[in-house]
């Protein structure tokens, strides 16, 4: 009988209240893969330096788990990113995968934001998590952001939004453009009293907890507080959203049906 594996591979996160989120997800995929044994590996370095540090927990990058599965005799891998969009740890991960494949046969499942049609499903799907907003209410989301080209899908999920006629939805990153202040501009223009913040990202993790709702003067929270804005914080991972789980799942089974 064909041993086979299923390898779920997230950036990780170092806050375990926020892990939540990555096992909502590894657990749906898991139960839609019959006959393939679930395997967790973390694509970011320090995080993973980290949990091993204070929880005494090691979680393998994805070259060592496909060094560990060729090891115990693996022949087929699927391989599920759970990244937002195609970029550089996206990239890395598929580099350390294809180097350490070995004689395996393995299949790479895309990430969140590949097609058209994964913009429309996720913007539908966050939609549909939303409060009704009034007409000086605004909703929005902090996304990563990156150096990479893909960079641009920030601003196509937010263009996506409005194709939905959702008209004060709003994206943002922290290390990319658009940036803060491009949402600030967009709430001066249409008037907004009340915003509501809420993390572009997988896990609500560091970037969540600090960079956005943070008490620090420089978090977006206090930065939009200050300047006299109503805000109210949804520290909510998109993992936890069943129909983001639904979407990877789909992805999952488009890398099966190549095997």
């Amino acid at each position: 009988m064909t041993k086979r594996a299923l390898a779920i591979i997230s950036f990780g996160t170092s806050y375990p209240d926020a892990r939540h989120a990555i096992e909502v997800l590894e657990q749906s995929l898991a139960n839609s893969m019959p006959g393939y044994d679930f395997y967790r590996a973390f694509t970011s370095g320090m995080i993973i330096r980290k949990i091993e540090r204070e929880e005494g927990i090691h979680i393998p990058n994805p070259a060592e788990l496909m060094e560990q599965l060729q090891k115990a005799g693996y022949e087929e891998v699927i391989c599920q990113s759970l990244h937002v969009i195609p970029g550089l740890e996206y990239e890395k991960m598929c580099a350390q995968i294809r180097q350490a494949a070995g004689q395996m046969t393995v299949k790479i499942g895309q990430p969140m934001l590949t097609s058209q049609e994964d913009y429309i499903t996720v913007c539908q799907a966050l939609l549909g998590e939303m409060p009704a907003l009034a007409a000086d209410e605004a909703y929005v989301y902090m996304g990563h952001g990156t150096e990479h080209a893909v960079n641009a899908a920030y601003s196509q999920i937010e263009n996506t939004f409005r194709f939905l006629d959702a008209e004060r939805v709003y994206v943002g990153t922290v290390e990319g453009f658009p940036a803060l202040d491009y949402v600030q501009k967009r709430l001066r223009a249409h008037n907004i009293r009340k915003v509501w913040l809420a993390p572009f990202m997988i896990v609500a993790g560091d970037h969540a907890q600090n960079d956005l709702a943070g008490e620090e003067k420089d978090s977006w929270k206090s930065i939009l507080t200050a300047e006299g804005y109503e805000v109210e914080i949804v520290l909510r991972g998109l993992g936890t959203i069943p129909g983001i789980g639904e979407l990877f799942i789909s992805h999952c089974q488009d890398a099966l049906r190549e095997i």
